[in-house]
C-alpha cells in the first residue's frame, strides 16, 4: 500500500512536466543545430591549416549531434512537441542527421521500454545479454561470438559503423507501409545529403570531418544506452516477477555527469526519470529528478564508476548481479556440482 502511495506522488510529481512547451522545444532545437553547423565549417575551414584543428573542431561537433540525436528519441516518444505531425517531421529530419530512420526506431525503442529488464522479452531494442546459465549451456560458436560481441572495441568502434551505416538502412521483417517508407526517405536523405557535400567539398574533405564526428557520436550514443542498464546492481526479472516501476527505478542509472556533458547530452543520464515517465521532455528531466527525494535514491554512476560496467559480461540469476568472464569458473564449478 505504501508503495502504490509512493507510485502515485511521483506520478502527481512529473505530471506537471509531462507537457512539451514549443519556447524550450524550439530554443533547443536552435542551440543544439547551429552549434554543430558551425563546427562542421569551422572543421572545413580548418582543413587548410591543420588537420590537428580539425580534428577537436569535429569531436565536438560529434558531441552536439548526440544532442540532435536527444530531441529525435525525444520526437520518437511524442514529447518533444505536442502536435503529431511536428514530432515526426522533425524526428526525420533528424533521423537523416544521425542516421536512424525515425519509425523503425520509434517500434524498437517503444520495445525497449515496455520490456526493460524483462528477461522474457529480450531481443528487440537492447544489448543482447545472456545470463550465466544461457551462455555455459551455449554451442562454442554462440559463446565466440557472444564474446566478440560484448568486447568493447567491437562495441564502441565497430558496432556504431554496423548499427547507424548498415543495420538501420533495412526495414525490419513486420514493417508497415508507412514505416518501411520512412526508412527509404532516411536512406535517400543520408545518400543525397552526402552525396552533395562530396560534390561541393570534394569527397576526401567530407570524410576527414564526418568520419570523426559519426563514430565520436555513435561511440557515445551506444555507450550512453550501454551504461545506463548494464551496470552491477540493475534489475532483470522473469516476466511473472518484472515490475515496470522496479525496473525503471533499479534498471536505470542515474548518470551523474558534470554540467557540460549534461548539455551535450541532453540530460538522458537522468535515465530512471525517463523510463519512468517518457513523456517527460529532455529539459525537464533534471527538474524531476530534483522534484521529489525518492527519485533520487537510485542507483548513482559516475564517469569514474561507470568504467566498472566494461568487465560486467553476463546476468547471473543466483547473484542478481551482472558478473565479468573470471567469474564464471565458480559457476561452473557449481554447475557440475
Amino acid at each position: 500500500m505504501l508503495q502504490e502511495e509512493q507510485h502515485n506522488q511521483w506520478r502527481k510529481d512529473m505530471a506537471p512536466y509531462e507537457r512539451p512547451h514549443i519556447k524550450h522545444s524550439v530554443w533547443q532545437i536552435i542551440n543544439s543545430v547551429v552549434p554543430f553547423l558551425l563546427l562542421w565549417s569551422a572543421a572545413y575551414l580548418s582543413l587548410s591549416v591543420s588537420y590537428w584543428i580539425t580534428l577537436p573542431l569535429a569531436v565536438a561537433a560529434g558531441g552536439f549531434l548526440v544532442r540532435i540525436f536527444i530531441i529525435f528519441h525525444d520526437c520518437c516518444h511524442k514529447s518533444f512537441f505536442k502536435n503529431r505531425m511536428a514530432n515526426e517531421i522533425v524526428g526525420t529530419l533528424f533521423g537523416i542527421l544521425t542516421c536512424v530512420p525515425y519509425l523503425q526506431w520509434r517500434h524498437s525503442h517503444s520495445v525497449h521500454h515496455a520490456t526493460s529488464g524483462n528477461l522474457d522479452k529480450r531481443g528487440t531494442g537492447d544489448i543482447w545479454t545472456l545470463t550465466v546459465e544461457e551462455y555455459l549451456s551455449s554451442s562454442w560458436i554462440r559463446r565466440l561470438f557472444y564474446r566478440l560481441y560484448r568486447n568493447p572495441f567491437s562495441m564502441f568502434v565497430i558496432g556504431p559503423i554496423y548499427v547507424f551505416l548498415l543495420e538501420y538502412r533495412f526495414n525490419r521483417k513486420k514493417a508497415g507501409t508507412k514505416e518501411r517508407f520512412n526508412t527509404y526517405i532516411t536512406n535517400v536523405g543520408i545518400i543525397g545529403g552526402a552525396g552533395l557535400l562530396c560534390w561541393l567539398l570534394g569527397w576526401q574533405q567530407f570524410l576527414l570531418i564526418q568520419g570523426p564526428i559519426f563514430l565520436i557520436s555513435g561511440s557515445i550514443g551506444i555507450w550512453l544506452f550501454y551504461v545506463q542498464h548494464q551496470f552491477e546492481d540493475t534489475y532483470f526479472e522473469g516476466e511473472e516477477n518484472w515490475d515496470f516501476v522496479k525496473a525503471a527505478m533499479h534498471g536505470s542509472s542515474f548518470y551523474k555527469l558534470p554540467k557540460v556533458l549534461h548539455f551535450i547530452t541532453g540530460n538522458i543520464g537522468y535515465h530512471h526519470i525517463h523510463h519512468l515517465s517518457p513523456r517527460v521532455p529532455n529539459y525537464y528531466l533534471e527538474k524531476v529528478h530534483s522534484s521529489n527525494a525518492k527519485l533520487r535514491d537510485v542507483q548513482t554512476i559516475t564517469l569514474l564508476t561507470s568504467l566498472k560496467s566494461l568487465r560486467f559480461r553476463f546476468w547471473s540469476e543466483q547473484s542478481k548481479k551482472f558478473v565479468g568472464f573470471k567469474d564464471l569458473k565458480q559457476f561452473s564449478f557449481k554447475r557440475k556440482a
